[in-house]
């Protein structure tokens, strides 16, 4: 089961991963704090790596908040397509960003927990 989640997780990780690359790759400019969008970005998915490491966030949590994150990287994507991020497209990523970290911190703070069996052992 571990192994159907997991493949998911990396494949949005790996996507994630390579559309931040090739946006500052190709140097973009943002109208208003472009760096701050993708710094955002950095940081939540931080927050997610930390919740899988600690065991706050179990496997299906992480792969919900992994799909959310991929869902702004489009966003950003599709902003971006012209070269120049408007007013008005960074305002709907910030607010996507924001609802994204309110579900980040509900799944980091909830009463589920990742088992984690290896370092236990149960008599």
């Amino acid at each position: 089961m571990s192994r159907h989640v997991t493949r998911p997780v990396l494949a949005a990780l790996a996507i994630l991963a390579a559309s931040s690359a090739v946006a500052s790759a190709q140097g973009y400019r943002f109208d208003n704090g472009g760096s701050d969008i993708d710094r955002r970005q950095d940081n939540q998915q931080r927050r997610i790596q930390e919740g899988m490491r600690d065991g706050s966030i179990t496997r299906r949590e992480a792969y919900g908040l992994q799909q959310e994150q991929a869902r702004i990287a489009d966003l950003e994507r599709r902003a971006k397509a012209d070269g120049r991020v408007d007013g008005r497209e960074a305002a709907g990523i910030r607010g996507a960003q924001n609802e994204a970290s309110r579900h980040i911190y509900q799944e980091r703070h909830d009463s589920e927990q990742r088992r984690s069996w290896g370092w236990r052992r149960w008599w």
